[in-house]
């Protein structure tokens, strides 16, 4: 050999940033894996499965809910005809109110107290009433701008404007899953925003929700694609290991680890799910009774698969309820509604209780704000309601919730809080709390700050607290 072609330069010593990144790219990537799965996922001999970012981990303090079932009613419902009672409105009909912009359109439907408790439950939800000592209605509720797609985007993510991961990611990202061949996060249905409600945007790609259509189709249906017909397992296997080693090569030249990890990790899952995602989503396993409880309805069979998700160690599910957006004829358009969440909804609460679930699976119930209280000015007939955002309802059950109350107040047309607000960033931090989290310590740094799904606001509401 000619060692004269090979005397050492100032240039040998040195490197590029490019150079030193595709040198050192995966390693980087392996501390921020180690980062996410915490001080106990060291690799063992026995223990592949720990290296998996879906592997379950621990809280920051115990924690009261293992799971989450978020009913998102999207659209809007009217809160004062559905859990905030203003009887005294009648008063002022026909009359202009110079505080609420217009005539008063009183509560369309009578409220009953139910339960031990008395809360007081509109006769819209009979059903769901018979759980009320179980429910802690939040009357308090407030986001900040009526506009649907940012409304919904803020309920679900807790930023209007930014790409930001959502609650369910964020969820996942700190608990993981206790299932690794299902997906610990889904969001049945979807709606108005699509995946920007469930993506993880700068959380690895593991941690993003997956939609599942619809339930009303037989399970190979549901989630087509999943199995395979003409391959065995074996040689799936073989085929995922070939693509994950190749996909691997072409990330370490590229530096595109992050998108191919998670693609990595998507295959992976599919693979997983070939046979226990088939029975999680035949509804027909069910005895017939439980199938009657629920409904034969959309509606009936995703609360149906809710509970079934849960109960399969999935961490976060979001089943898309909507259809509150009444700016005309309120009152006939809201009992269509609330008949076809009514039964499903105080199905699902019983069921959960009954399987000594309810304890620790925390049920969530709202939209992304309320309506007004005068008719609407959208000249789209009457007596309708418009969007608002100073006043709405959510109400919370089981997983440490202190049921059997109505927390919070607003004025006597629920036109605004005055006791007790409750902001949409509040609500995040009182849900990541009972997860066992502290909001402003769930964080992940990207773009060269810590990032947390509660911003720089949110204060955890101890008075719903068991």
């Amino acid at each position: 050999m000619d060692l004269s072609q090979h005397i050492p330069a100032a240039a040998d010593f040195c490197a590029t940033r490019r150079q030193f990144l595709n040198r050192f790219g995966m390693g980087f990537g392996a501390l921020s894996l180690a980062s996410i799965l915490g001080p106990n996922a060291a690799p063992s001999a026995h223990a592949s499965a720990s290296l998996s970012p879906l592997s379950p981990k621990q809280p920051h303090f115990p924690a009261t809910a293992k799971r989450v079932i978020h009913i998102f009613t999207q659209g809007g419902p009217s809160h004062i005809d559905t859990w905030d009672p203003k009887p005294e409105m009648i008063k002022y009909v026909g009359q202009d109110v110079p505080l609420i912009g217009g005539m008063p359109l009183p509560p369309q439907y009578k409220f009953t107290k139910m339960g031990q408790s008395g809360v007081e439950v509109s006769e819209l939800f009979p059903k769901i009433g018979e759980s009320i000592d179980d429910i802690a209605v939040i009357r308090s509720m407030k986001t900040d701008i009526p506009a649907h797609e940012f409304a919904t985007v803020m309920m679900n993510t807790g930023s209007g404007r930014l790409v930001k991961p959502s609650v369910g990611s964020w969820a996942l990202y700190g608990l993981g899953s206790e299932n690794q061949n299902l997906p610990g996060f889904v969001a049945i249905g979807g709606g108005l925003g699509g995946a920007t409600n469930w993506r993880s945007a700068f959380l690895p790609g593991a941690f993003q929700g997956t939609l599942v259509s619809t339930v009303s189709a037989p399970a190979e249906k549901i989630i087509a694609n999943i199995k395979s017909y003409h391959a065995s397992l074996g040689e799936q296997r073989r085929q995922l290991d070939l693509l994950k080693a190749l996909n691997e090569q072409h990330s370490e030249q590229i530096n595109q680890e992050s998108a191919l990890e998670a693609r990595i990790q998507s295959f992976e899952l599919a693979f997983n799910m070939q046979t226990e995602a088939m029975d999680v989503f035949d509804v027909s396993k069910e005895p017939a009774s439980v199938r009657e409880m629920y409904g034969d309805s959309e509606t009936g069979r995703r609360m149906l698969v809710a509970r079934r998700l849960v109960e399969h160690g999935v961490r976060f599910v979001q089943v898309w309820a909507g259809g509150w957006d009444h700016h005309t004829d309120v009152k006939g358009n809201l009992a269509k509604q609330a008949e076809a969440v009514d039964q499903p909804v105080g199905a699902l609460l019983k069921d959960l209780k009954q399987r000594g679930m309810l304890k620790d699976t925390l049920v969530v119930w709202g939209g992304e704000f309320g309506r007004t209280p005068r008719h609407d000015k959208g000249a789209r007939g009457e007596p309708g309601r418009d969007h608002h955002n100073k006043a709405f309802c959510t109400w919370m059950a089981g997983g440490g919730v202190k049921g059997g109350q109505a927390y919070g107040a607003t004025d006597d047309f629920g036109y605004d809080v005055v006791e007790n607000k409750v902001h949409v960033h509040d609500l995040h931090a009182t849900m990541l709390h009972m997860l066992g989290f502290d909001h402003e310590k769930l964080t992940y740094r990207y773009n060269g700050r810590d990032f947390r799904l509660t911003d720089v606001y949110g204060s955890v509401v101890k008075a719903l607290l068991a």
